[in-house]
């Protein structure tokens, strides 16, 4: 691409920075920029910084919240005593949207992948652990990705919590074996999680 000013291809530059976001939708949406109103502009670039600095994680669950605890935590009709566990912040906004599930959260930051240089001590494991047997949860749900990384992390956690006494499940293979779940519809989703499985099945079954 050839551009007439610099300042417009710095900006298409770091727009095509963005997961998903090559140099002809950075263009476009420069350009759309260019249209409006300077003070829109200045509101939205604002909105972002505010959004990057003043962004908090919950101290509970790792969630992204605005406060120490996230809306989910601090949340007396939800069932505290529930966790569910997923790999990161686009899952539980996910299952969220499904409007099926009342407990809480914990998010990994991540799954076991050694191919990746991802080990457990890199996710917030130790953490979950702590927190089961704080909590006196009563169950455990993992919600992670359908493929061998997913079952590898739900593996190495199901060792770390077999002292403790909890009720241990992970959701229906209603989702294809390396599929997503942010991209799972909602309606097979929910499904996933009402018909969770006992781990010890689950195991049995992937192994």
């Amino acid at each position: 691409m050839i551009f007439s000013s610099s300042l417009l291809e710095n900006a298409v530059n770091e727009f095509a920075k963005l997961p998903g976001i090559g140099k002809k939708t950075a263009l476009r949406l420069v350009l759309h920029l260019l249209k409006q109103p300077e003070n829109e502009v200045l509101h939205f670039s604002e909105v972002i910084a505010d959004m990057r600095k003043q962004i908090k994680f919950c101290t509970r669950c790792h969630n992204i919240s605005d406060k120490e605890l996230c809306n989910v935590c601090s949340n007396s009709s939800r069932k505290q005593d529930i966790i569910c566990v997923v790999e990161n912040i686009r899952d539980v906004i996910a299952i969220e949207s499904t409007q099926q599930f009342n407990g809480t959260f914990h998010v990994l930051g991540g799954v076991i992948s050694p191919l990746d240089g991802v080990g457990p001590d890199q996710l917030t494991i130790e953490q979950l652990i702590n927190r089961v047997a704080k909590e006196n949860t009563q169950e455990i749900i993992f919600a992670l990705n359908p493929n061998i990384q997913g079952d590898t992390t739900i593996y190495y956690i199901g060792k770390k919590l077999k002292d403790l006494p909890v009720k241990i499940t992970t959701i229906a293979r209603g989702i294809a074996f390396g599929g997503e779940l942010e991209y799972a519809d909602e309606m097979t989703l929910a499904k996933s999680i009402s018909n969770r499985i006992s781990i010890d099945h689950y195991i049995s079954t992937v192994n």
